[in-house]
């Protein structure tokens, strides 16, 4: 396979079967659970991505909205799922679009009914003397 002069110093010891996947589009799932969509324009050693036209794709019920972010760059170290994405089966879909406004108002109230829900559970845990330690006093490691 013939590169780029000056690309062999960035792709060292990745998976060519990548390299091959340059401008194509791809979806890419983050460790924080956010999906992106978007043309996959440079990746290296370390798997960190370049995307190009990139849309931040939300997902709530049976709805899903694309908010626009343009260019990307994602550290390797957050991509928990990179794949290519079929351009003939992507409108294939039982998903229904909407707009960027009620998408986003869904997974707000998406959020407030979690929040609610582990709310009552922690309450309902209390009442019979157990306790589930909060996420935000727990080490990362």
């Amino acid at each position: 396979m013939n590169y780029m002069p000056g690309t062999a110093s960035l792709i060292g010891d990745i998976d060519t079967s990548l390299i091959g996947d340059i401008d194509k589009k791809h979806l890419v799932v983050l460790r924080d659970g956010r999906t992106l969509i978007g043309y996959l324009r440079s990746v290296d050693q370390f798997a960190n991505l370049v995307l190009h036209r990139t849309v931040e794709r939300i997902h709530v019920g049976r709805k899903y909205g694309d908010i626009p972010r343009g260019i990307f760059v994602v550290r390797g170290e957050n991509v928990v799922l990179l794949g290519e994405i079929d351009l003939e089966r992507e409108t294939d879909t039982p998903l229904q679009k909407v707009s960027i406004e009620e998408i986003l108002e869904a997974q707000r109230v998406q959020q407030h009914e979690k929040q609610e829900a582990e709310k009552a559970k922690s309450e309902a845990l209390k009442e019979r003397g157990l306790s589930i330690p909060r996420t935000d006093t727990l080490d990362e490691y």
